[in-house]
């Protein structure tokens, strides 16, 4: 473990953010960045998955095949992609099933029946209507609904029976539990809803109960060496890390205002996602873009390449495109207490940033070695003197020392944030992020001592902590905020809500907030002492 002795940098002594990059080279390394779309197609493409959508919703389950097999083709240009598959639906008729033929107002899709159904069988005067056929049809759907819902709610309460065994250490009568609850989940839709989450939360309990070791479970889930490809899809799926970058970046940006030598410290670079956003803002500034140093810190590659500066190589195209003066160091670490500060040859002439998504949690833990981890690394943040600090965290409790409390926590939030996933609309990303979440669930419910790295605590806890530490809070303000409204337009769903409480940002699901934000400051020794 120890950092590149190579950086890679990238200068130019004009001030022109645009002078040499043309649009098409700019897209280009945008796209291998981890942009996909265009910025002068967004309009376009929008209104033709709109048209794409509407088209998909009315169309026949024999048809559904064929946006699978599209899918598969990874097109390189989604517009024309969009484009041909309104062409394949518009050639396919949409017809009912032969059986149902007379019910012409009602749109089924993959055989459940719409909600028009559900508000006609209501209705005696239409059940009046229609053939003792039909009438016994329906009412054998209302059947099977509530069959699954039943099975469902059952499903629950085992869970949490499950749960509460395990933390009474009574693993035979779990066991025999955890095959009546497979055996009732082949009642339930498994596809979505409850029946997809308590399949993941069975398949993590009967993990904790069958395997005796928890380093065992970790490795062999097989995740390690695939983490970083769980994340990249996870953030195409749905907008948690793009809020997390978006409004981290607006902080750092604002912080940097007025100087000229600038170091980003990233504690977690995976494939360098955040940065292209930031590179291209710091290039508009009016007074002209800074020089940019960004250090990434990440775990080591198992095949041996040096995956850290190949993202530095990209970056670094793309600082040089915009004439954004540029220099990148790689510190390969497993874990972020293993980073030293002199790793990261921070100079007391640069303004300094210090960004954490989603990794000071893995410094928590219940005996005293991951006390002194997580003071230690804030302590030498702090001595670093930087000019903020952006920390993102998941908006749960998953600290708890009691199993029973851990598993309910994560059984109400996890179930939100797969309620949220079928929003998605991309099926590849959408099934490979639910792979990234079972890994975290597995982490959260299977594993103990430091093979437990998933410890999310709520926003209310960082503040204590940090503040402790000898940082004060920074007010996001309402640039971040409007960033991350924005961003939520690029979704089509309408239950993500993105809140603001006393200076930090949480994105939710609805009522329930999954992601929190904040921004923190170092307190001068002195102003300290004399706080106290």
């Amino acid at each position: 473990m120890g950092p590149y002795d190579s950086a890679i940098s990238a200068g130019s002594s004009t001030c022109s953010p645009s002078s040499s990059a043309k649009p098409s080279d700019i897209d280009g390394l945008l796209a291998g960045a981890g942009y996909k779309v265009r910025s002068t197609e967004l309009h376009q493409v929008a209104q033709r998955l709109e048209r794409l959508e509407t088209v998909m919703v009315n169309a026949p389950a024999e048809i559904s095949q064929l946006a699978s097999d599209a899918l598969q083709c990874n097109p390189s240009d989604i517009a024309s992609w969009v484009d041909s598959m309104l062409f394949e639906f518009n050639q396919q008729p949409v017809s009912m099933p032969s059986d149902l033929s007379d019910f012409s107002d009602l749109t089924y899709i993959d055989g459940v029946v719409s909600p028009a159904v559900n508000q006609a069988v209501g209705n005696n005067s239409w059940m009046d209507n229609r053939t003792p056929q039909q009438q016994e049809l329906t009412q054998q759907l209302m059947v099977v609904t509530a069959m699954e819902e039943d099975s469902g709610i059952r499903l629950v309460h085992m869970m949490i029976t499950c749960a509460e065994l395990v933390q009474r250490g009574e693993l035979p009568l779990a066991g025999s539990l955890i095959e009546e609850m497979q055996a009732l989940l082949t009642r339930v839709n498994t596809a979505c809803g409850i029946g997809k989450v308590a399949g993941y939360f069975i398949d993590a309990l009967s993990r904790r109960v069958f395997t005796r070791t928890p380093q065992a479970l970790c490795c062999a889930t097989g995740w390690s060496n695939d983490s970083e490809i769980l994340y990249h899809h996870f953030y195409e799926a749905c907008p948690y890390l793009k809020f997390a970058h978006f409004t981290a970046n607006q902080a750092i940006l604002e912080a940097f205002d007025g100087h000229d030598c600038v170091h980003v410290v990233d504690f977690n670079l995976m494939h360098g996602l955040q940065w292209p956003a930031l590179i291209q803002a710091l290039a508009l500034r009016p007074c002209g873009p800074p020089f940019l140093r960004l250090t990434g810190i990440g775990p080591p590659s198992p095949d041996g390449r040096d995956s850290l500066r190949e993202i530095g190589l990209r970056l670094a195209e793309l600082a040089r495109s915009v004439n954004v003066r540029f220099a990148f160091r790689g510190v390969a670490a497993s874990r972020l207490e293993d980073v030293k500060p002199w790793m990261l040859q921070v100079s007391q002439t640069e303004a300094v940033a210090i960004n954490s998504i989603m990794q000071l949690h893995r410094l928590l833990g219940s005996g005293p070695t991951r006390a002194s981890a997580m003071e230690t690394v804030l302590g030498w943040i702090r001595s670093l003197n930087p000019k903020i600090v952006t920390v993102v965290e998941q908006e749960a409790n998953h600290n708890q020392p009691e199993f029973l409390d851990r598993f309910t926590e994560a059984l109400y939030y996890y179930s939100t944030m797969f309620d949220s996933l079928e929003a998605c609309s991309l099926q590849l990303e959408k099934a490979v992020a639910e792979i990234y979440i079972q890994r975290e669930i597995c982490n959260v419910l299977c594993c103990e001592g430091s093979a437990r790295v998933e410890r999310h605590e709520p926003l209310a806890k960082w503040r204590n902590r940090l503040g402790a530490a000898g940082f004060r809070p920074l007010n996001l303000g309402s640039n971040a905020f409007k960033q991350a409204s924005m961003l939520l337009t690029l979704f089509s769903a309408e239950g993500y809500i993105v809140e603001e409480h006393e200076g930090c940002l949480t994105l939710g699901w609805h009522s329930r907030p999954l992601i929190a934000a904040s921004a923190w400051q170092p307190i001068p020794y002195q102003t300290q002492q004399q706080q106290q």
